[in-house]
């Protein structure tokens, strides 16, 4: 496990005794939480990005088409 140092002041320590609070574990459980915060977010993006850049069909044949096209010159017809 990495140590990770924090600096308090002495006030904000002393009130943190005070409350007997496993202080190591809320930290890393925060951290943990901030991570799948920021993952979420960052999926969200991407999910945004790609419908903007995803472009509807003009008209254009659909791949399928397009392959059964190909494979139908191909190969002929009566092949499949």
């Amino acid at each position: 496990m990495t140590v990770i140092t924090v600096r308090i002041d002495k006030k904000t320590r002393k009130l943190m005794k005070e409350l007997g609070i496993n202080w190591s574990e809320f930290l890393r459980n925060a951290i943990r939480r901030k991570i799948e915060e920021e993952k979420s977010r960052n999926l969200a993006k991407a999910v945004l990005i790609n419908e903007k850049v995803r472009k509807k069909s003009k008209g254009e044949a659909k791949a399928e088409e397009i392959i059964r096209r190909f494979r139908d010159s191909r190969y002929g017809e009566d092949s499949c």
